[in-house]
């Protein structure tokens, strides 16, 4: 029953992969060819992508949704067959930086040098790990859960938290529950909510406050809010026991890591290449300027031989191949975007809290209880 499981959550995501990608922006050379042109493909792509904008907006985006088409169409047509392809998706009018400040700003570099960055537990669990498999996708063994959509806040930090904790929790219990990004946003106070965090100090919240609740009971609103602390305790808790770094700029280490569970990463996604990323092995130009945190969930190597890292991205179905993107493992050093240079993982040894109905709770009666384990 359990392959079968596993074999069914594979198929609904490709389906779910499969139908993101036919809601691309098609277009072609024609579209390109004059201003009246390109004008009538900014029109259809905001019918498209239900994109509204107003008459003096949209005569100042024009010029930027020109020369993201034509970046578009000149790589997707370049001679030597790239590795990666990308597409006209709803990012289509945005410039680098108004991109990267809405979608790509949790100022990971900086927030690390700061003082109050948590401490891991010391050491690295999987460092004698002697064997690693060819190719590894959670996906498939069911512990991770659909894609998710930060929207316009920049709070990645807390979706690629939840991923990872997520993650092993579904590794230690058999059973996968989607977690609360809003809880960490409203309540973590050592990071900044929709401005950025780290992942490191939101698993350290997670650890203090005794677990996370369920997405069910404490529901993502894309902005910042007072910390609920009724919802924050009601509902299933996950707990952890803390975290680990992987040994930094190290992918094998990181390799080692993802092999036996899903690890936290910060990138570098605030290149244009990234942004309008479809489908394939991501082999792009970008920096190590850390802004963004997303998961590691697996890896694994293309048709064409490239190896590269399963990550789930917070941007919704709609980018990528249904929200995920495979990028070029064994890059040098730190990986591709730095993906392996600010690495880390929750530790779950600890069964969960068992919670008790609040009926009981209101009469006192500690004899009834269920278990959230």
């Amino acid at each position: 029953m359990a392959q079968v499981a596993k074999r069914l959550l594979l198929v609904a995501l490709l389906v779910v992969s499969a139908v993101e990608l036919c809601r691309a922006m098609p277009f072609d050379k024609k579209d390109l060819e004059s201003d009246e042109a390109l004008w009538d493909l900014y029109e259809r792509w905001q019918a498209h992508h239900r994109v509204h904008r107003h008459h003096g907006e949209k005569g100042r985006r024009f010029g930027t949704f020109k020369e993201n088409v034509r970046f578009i169409h000149a790589h997707n047509t370049r001679g030597d067959r790239p590795h990666y392809r990308l597409r006209l998706n709803r990012f289509g009018d945005m410039g680098r930086e108004e991109f990267r400040s809405a979608f790509a700003d949790s100022r990971i570099n900086d927030l690390r040098r700061e003082p109050h960055a948590a401490a891991a537990v010391p050491g690295f669990m999987y460092e004698d790990v002697a064997y690693l498999p060819s190719s590894v996708d959670w996906r498939q063994e069911g512990a991770v859960t659909a894609v998710k959509n930060q929207g316009k806040c920049g709070s990645c930090w807390a979706f690629s938290t939840v991923v990872a904790v997520e993650g092993i929790n579904a590794i230690r219990t058999g059973r996968l529950v989607s977690l609360s990004e809003q809880e960490l946003i409203d309540c973590d106070k050592e990071e900044n909510g929709c401005q950025g965090g780290l992942m490191e100090n939101a698993f350290e919240f997670i650890k203090a406050h005794g677990g996370i609740t369920t997405e069910a009971t404490y529901p993502y609103r894309a902005r910042n809010g007072t910390c609920d602390s009724y919802r924050s305790r009601r509902g299933q808790l996950v707990s952890i026991d803390g975290h680990q770094m992987v040994p930094a700029g190290n992918e094998e280490a990181l390799a080692k890591a993802v092999a036996n569970q899903p690890v936290s990463v910060a990138i570098d996604a605030g290149g244009q290449a990234f942004q309008f990323y479809s489908e394939g092995v991501f082999t792009g130009d970008c920096g190590t300027d850390l802004d963004h945190g997303v998961a590691a969930v697996g890896y694994g190597v293309g048709d064409d031989g490239t190896p590269y890292w399963v990550v789930k991205n917070s941007w919704g179905p709609g980018w990528g191949e249904g929200g995920y993107i495979r990028m070029q493992r064994g890059a040098g050093d730190g990986g591709l975007c730095g993906i392996a240079m600010e690495a880390s993982f929750p530790i779950k040894t600890s069964p969960n809290p068992v919670r008790k109905p609040r009926r009981a709770l209101l009469s006192g009666d500690a004899s009834v209880s269920t278990s959230s384990q």
